[in-house]
């Protein structure tokens, strides 16, 4: 498979803090790479970089083969890479219908309204929300949000989805419905990069996982290899044990 993302050589600072050092991986055509580590690891910045949120002091962000490096995050959602939310902002007093039209009209595609709209309501096939486009965003419950804010990513039609702790506050039956979303997205050609904490859902969707602290890489390799690295669990999972349990669960 060929490189889809590289982010090669990145650092990122704010202030005396390294949020990230010198930061190396790759995300290949297709394929779901997961992102773990310890709160303040620097996941969320990476995904930041990533998205021209900021940009990096060092380093480059090549995407199919284009560097993106510094570019803002509309240029970016243009080139085909989206991005989920861990906290949802819908607009709460439009339709589902109109939330992800804005994203189809903004994404990877300049796309007319009527098509715009039929790319919508094949998103929200994909997510579960085919009979509730013509309801109102704030009107959803937290995982009707949760997948809302996957349908306006995917609305835009991008090749590399980034998913920051899109599992965040569900509960148990929410998150295996929402790893089948994950998993039809994955089927459609996209290639995933995941931030998780949720062990289960890293464990069985994930083609590799990279694990972060303190800004640096700290392991990479197939889930199983990463959860039995006792780095990984000395610095995130704890005990043996207890890494065997989340692994499993």
């Amino acid at each position: 498979m060929s490189a889809l993302l590289e982010i090669i050589g990145v650092n990122k600072r704010f202030g005396g803090v390294h949020a990230v050092h010198n930061l190396s991986l790759t995300v290949q055509d297709g394929e779901i790479l997961g992102l773990i580590g310890p709160n303040g690891a620097g996941k969320s910045t990476v995904f930041n970089v990533i998205n021209g949120v900021y940009p990096p002091d060092q380093g480059r962000v090549v995407f199919k083969g284009r560097d993106i490096t510094g570019e803002p995050p509309y240029r970016i959602a243009r080139c085909g890479v989206a991005r989920a939310h861990q906290i949802v902002q819908p607009l709460t007093n439009m339709t589902v219908l109109e939330n992800c039209t804005v994203g189809a009209c903004f994404g990877r595609e300049n796309l007319s309204l009527q098509r715009a709209r039929e790319v919508v309501r094949e998103a929200a096939e994909v997510v579960g929300l085919a009979d509730r486009l013509h309801d109102l965003a704030g009107k959803l419950t937290t995982a009707g949000k949760k997948r809302l804010e996957l349908a306006r990513a995917l609305s835009a039609r991008p090749e590399l989805l980034l998913l920051d702790e899109v599992l965040a506050g569900l509960n148990p039956t929410e998150i295996e419905r929402m790893i089948a979303v994950i998993r039809r997205i994955r089927d459609r050609g996209i290639a995933i990069l995941m931030i998780e904490h949720v062990m289960r859902a890293i464990m069985s969707l994930s083609d590799r996982v990279v694990v972060l602290n303190v800004g640096g890489k700290l392991a990479e390799g197939t889930p199983q290899s990463v959860v039995s690295n006792p780095d990984v669990i000395t610095a995130y999972l704890g005990e043996p044990e207890t890494a065997a349990a989340r692994g499993e669960s």
